[in-house]
């Protein structure tokens, strides 16, 4: 395992760690809005009660895996609009 200034001598940029400034907290801030609205929208058009001989389901006995599925999808995209953005130089401190 390297230690000390060998970790500066990282090959492969995928494994590097972003340290962001005040206008990559600002956008990081941003995308973790929109994905938190868009769950938040998706939840009102995907996730309904039915009714069934009077009794109410909760709306994840109707589609719980499914939108388990929308969940972890978005997830992902958050993790990679976050890398994406934390990547650029103008978003990092120097």
């Amino acid at each position: 395992m390297r230690r000390g200034k060998e970790m500066s001598l990282i090959k492969n940029t995928e494994f590097a760690v972003h340290i962001l400034n005040e206008d990559g907290i600002k956008k990081a801030k941003m995308i973790v809005a929109v994905f938190d609205d868009a769950l938040e929208e998706l939840k009102t058009l995907c996730l309904r009660s039915s009714s069934a001989g009077g009794i109410t389901l909760p709306s994840h006995f109707l589609n719980g895996r499914e939108f388990a599925i929308v969940k972890t999808k978005l997830e992902e995209a958050s993790f990679f609009a976050k890398k994406a953005m934390a990547m650029l130089p103008e978003n990092q401190k120097e």
